[in-house]
Formats: structure tokens, sequence, C-alpha cells
């Protein structure tokens, strides 16, 4: 199989560009990508780093929500302030997420500090 194609059926650059489309739109056509995508490494790399993304805004969503419930219960009403942190977090989410839509509709293979070399080992 040759670079422009892909075992999806789609050109390798919106193959990566659908892996990184925030939500779920993204996060299972990551899956999916990274199940059916055997060929094409490009595709495969953005599968792998977009899954990692999601999950790293996962835990960390997670993690905070976890937080405002304990400072909360301690504390009252300054839990609600911790659970504000979500929204610059889902913002970095976001931003990163439509970052990586263009760098792979360019068809760049930008890593991602930490998990972009994970998700190239991947590969």
């Amino acid at each position: 199989m040759s670079d422009n194609q892909t075992n999806l059926g789609v050109a390798p650059n919106i193959g990566g560009l659908l892996c990184n489309v925030p939500c779920c739109i993204g996060f299972i056509f990551s899956i999916v990508a990274a199940v059916v995508e055997k060929d094409n490494k490009f595709v495969r790399f953005h599968a792998y780093q977009s899954l990692l993304l999601h999950g790293v805004g996962f835990v960390c969503g997670f993690a905070l929500q976890v937080a405002s419930l304990v400072v909360s219960m301690a504390l009252g009403a300054l839990g609600g302030l911790i659970s504000l942190l979500g929204l610059p977090l889902g913002l970095a989410l976001l931003g990163a997420q439509i970052f990586m839509m263009i760098k792979a509709n360019n068809n760049e293979e930008f890593r991602l500090p930490v998990i972009g070399d994970m998700a190239a080992n991947w590969v």
C-alpha cells in the first residue's frame, strides 16, 4: 500500500485530521483508526497521539473533580472555585486538538511533548 492510501478509505491527511477532531468524534475515529489502519504510519501516529491526549484530558478532568469534591466537603464553596479550573483545562485541550488538526491536514507529524514520543514508539 502506498503512502497515499489508507485502509480507512480516506487520504492520510484527512484521516489524521479526523483523529484530532474534538470530543467524541475524534476519540471514536482514533479507536477505529488504531484498530483498522495497519499500513499508514501517519494515520496511526495521529490516532495514538489523539487517544493519549484524550486520556490525559480525562485523567486531569477526573482528578480536578475529585479535588473539587474533597475541598467542597472540607471548606464548602472553595471547592466550586477549584472546579472552575476545568475551564482553562478544557480550553487548552480544545486548542491542542485544533492545532493538531491543522498540522495533520498539512501532512505534518507534530509531536506533542511526552505523548508524541509515546505515540511514535507505538506506531
